[in-house]
């Protein structure tokens, strides 16, 4: 198969160590990776401050990028999500794109149906489940519907030789990042991440762990601010340690 690596903008400007470890990790594992060096923002941002009528540019370049590969990963729910559900353009019939794109923890379990992993992480971890990759993406099991849970992220670090999962008191609970929420509603969204970060100090996390760069980010600034010593990493990089 020939894949794709779609990074978005932020992972690519604020944190190329998650792509790095993204592309090494699919490597590991056999999987013939390209990364089009003329991408850019799939136009996700526009889209959610209200101006998906001015992402015809960043949905006709995505399209033209990434329409010769089997399958499109990325190391970030929301945008894959965005890309399933928003893109469109005139360059291409949008069903030929949208079921070929995949978030990585999705990629990993649903394609190459991955049983083990070759990685060590000896260190106490909480995974943060973003809400565009459980209620969107579906990675995980929602707390409040009676049904049986799972979790592709978390069956994918209990591979890991060493990790340490913490339990969580709310563990699907949002951070408060939201993208542009966090700027519009600057207050709650500080509130919310406080509250998420509370709860993985709270179990003693000496990490913080998910599928999106832009909650980590979060959660990152208000860890700094407090002088905390635990540390934000994307879960491509614990997938691909040791």
């Amino acid at each position: 198969m020939k894949v794709g690596l779609f990074i978005p903008c932020y992972v690519d400007q604020f944190y190329p160590g998650a792509a790095i470890a993204t592309l090494q990790l699919l490597e590991k594992l056999g999987v013939d990776v390209t990364y089009p060096p003329n991408q850019t923002c799939c136009g996700q941002p526009m889209a959610n401050s209200g101006f998906e009528h001015l992402t015809g540019s960043c949905n006709d370049l995505f399209i033209k990028n990434f329409a010769g590969f089997d399958y499109i990963v990325a190391p970030s729910g929301s945008c894959v999500l965005h890309i399933k559900e928003h893109l469109h353009g005139d360059a291409d019939p949008q069903a030929t794109i949208n079921h070929k794109v995949y978030e990585l923890t999705e990629f990993l379990t649903d394609v190459l149906k991955v049983k083990s992993l070759q990685a060590k992480f000896p260190h106490k971890v909480g995974m943060h489940q973003s809400c565009h990759g459980q209620r969107g993406l579906h990675l995980s099991q929602m707390t409040e519907l009676v049904a049986p849970e799972y979790s592709k992220p978390g069956s994918l670090l209990n591979m890991v030789e060493g990790i340490e999962l913490i339990p969580l008191n709310r563990k699907d609970e949002c951070c408060g990042f939201g993208g542009t929420f966090c700027v519009a509603e600057e207050a709650v969204s500080v509130k919310m991440g406080k509250d998420r970060v509370a709860d993985h100090l709270e179990h003693g996390a000496e990490y913080i762990t998910g599928v999106d760069m832009s909650c980590l980010m979060h959660m990152e600034g208000i860890l700094n601010r407090q002088g905390s010593k635990v540390k934000v990493l994307h879960i491509a990089e614990i997938l691909n340690a040791g």
